[in-house]
């Protein structure tokens, strides 16, 4: 997680009033660095109250745009065709900002998109001081004023210029309105260095229970927390594990329930792993065995899909019937029918997607690690059976030899839906690497994946009208 702001000694008594912000947002192609990309940037440069200068610029993510994305902001594979590549964008971008402090509304996001786009470029990362106004908000609003510290909710309690519309220029604008009501609001808070204390500031038992981190690993891997009978509290992972846990006892971790984890926590147990799918897999299966109270749990849990009993009659079926029902203008009712359709066939293509791995005995693949090295997974039917990491320098057979002589034996089906899910999102990740396996890892032409472009199409109708009944109330 980056941080919520990063401070040096040459930033000690520096006026707020004379701090330049570059107040940042980004609409991308997914919620993660890893497999999405960036398809806008707008920023506004501030100081002292008063906005010196605009950034906006749509970006080709050099992929298409998945369709609930284009929902959500409106920007088309049509918009960002002829838009520069995110390494024409940055270098121009980057000499704009300068060297002002960074702000962003749930900053870990858009600078952890900043920081990969920096490596992705060959560029170095220029480590600018970073603020977030979530952060901020947390410290600053309480409840009783806000019911939570989404950019739309503190807009309109700070009565912003802008409506946060998931645009990234936009929601920049409506960002530098909540930043400043949120400075307006410290009246004690002048400098640089007293907001980043002020930012700082844990409640005493957080303070004294920071104990609890030292020691850990800084590798890959699950933590546990654990109370005074030893029961798990909460389970979460981390590439490292040592600063993960350390976040814990800072004031950047405020959510109300693991503020009440922690007073209860009395030891943190941690499993090293490999890398970050056997951490991801090893996190599921804990929390499965034992769990523990402070997980979130779904109130929908997804259930292992069934079979379809005449797939094709049925799709034919409700197509007739949602054709029928927009000629005669009964347009809610054939809105029904399309979810019906869509969940119709969600469960038809995740089924079909589960038994394609599962089906399979032994799978090995591998990633690179991004350091030269090798990530290794043996998956057989559809469970996690070993995982490894290869090192820089060294051909990976040993180790992948090594792995395969002590994986676990799985005779059959046997991981959750979870679990298989994971696995099969891995394998599909662009930089994943089939290595060899005791049968082809496909899905039947006739099968159920053929409808994957009409379910698209059932989603878009059925986000379309969503929010056309939304914007009606």
């Amino acid at each position: 997680m980056s941080p919520v702001f990063q401070t040096s000694i040459d930033d000690l008594g520096e006026p707020l009033r004379a701090v330049t912000f570059v107040v940042v947002d980004l609409e991308t192609t997914g919620g993660s660095p890893e497999g999405s990309e960036i398809t806008e940037i707008g920023a506004v440069k501030v100081r002292g109250g008063e906005i010196l200068g605009e950034f906006s610029t749509l970006v080709n993510p050099g992929g298409p745009i998945p369709p609930y994305i284009v929902v959500l902001t409106g920007i088309t594979d049509a918009m960002v065709a002829e838009a520069p590549p995110i390494g024409e964008v940055l270098p121009a971008f980057l000499e704009w900002a300068g060297d002002a402090v960074f702000v962003a509304h749930n900053a870990p996001f858009d600078i952890g998109f900043l920081k990969a786009a920096c490596a992705k470029s060959g560029r170095a990362w220029p480590g600018p001081r970073v603020l977030d106004t979530v952060a901020l908000a947390r410290r600053t609003l309480s409840k009783e004023e806000v019911p939570n510290c989404k950019l739309g909710t503190l807009a309109a309690f700070f009565q912003a210029a802008t409506n946060p519309v998931h645009r990234a220029l936009d929601d920049a604008r409506a960002t530098v309105d909540v930043l400043h009501g949120l400075l307006g609001r410290l009246k004690d808070v002048d400098t640089w260095a007293e907001l980043t204390g002020y930012l700082k500031t844990t409640d005493p038992e957080r303070r004294r229970k920071r104990y609890l981190a030292r020691g850990l690993p800084s590798s890959p891997g699950v933590y546990v927390f654990r109370d005074s009978n030893d029961l798990p509290l909460y389970v979460g992972t981390s590439t490292d594990l040592a600063s993960r846990v350390a976040s814990y006892f800072t004031a950047s971790e405020n959510r109300a329930r693991m503020t009440s984890m922690i007073r209860l926590a009395e030891r943190v147990e941690t499993v090293e792993c490999s890398h970050r799918l056997e951490a991801e897999v090893r996190e599921l299966r804990i929390i499965a065995a034992h769990q523990p109270p402070y997980n979130k749990k779904s109130k929908y849990p997804r259930r292992p899909p069934r079979p379809v009993r005449d797939l094709d009659g049925q799709v034919t079926k409700l197509l007739g019937r949602i054709e029928r029902l927009s000629e005669q203008q009964l347009y809610e009712e054939a809105a029904l029918d399309r979810i019906k359709l869509a969940r119709l066939l969600r469960g038809a293509i995740r089924l079909s997607r589960l038994s394609s791995l599962t089906s399979i005995a032994e799978l090995v693949a591998a990633r690179p690690d991004g350091r030269g090295g090798w990530e290794i997974s043996v998956i057989r039917h559809g469970r996690l059976a070993a995982a490894g990491t290869s090192p820089p320098g060294v051909h990976p057979r040993p180790t992948l030899d090594v792995l395969l002589a002590t994986a676990e034996t799985v005779t059959g089906p046997g991981a959750t839906t979870e679990e298989t899910e994971l696995l099969h999102s891995w394998l599909e990740r662009p930089e994943t690497r089939l290595v060899e396996a005791t049968a082809g890892w496909a899905s039947e032409a006739s099968g159920a994946g053929r409808w994957a472009g009409l379910l698209q199409k059932a989603e878009i109708h059925t986000h379309k009208s969503s929010t056309e009944a939304r914007l009606d109330r």
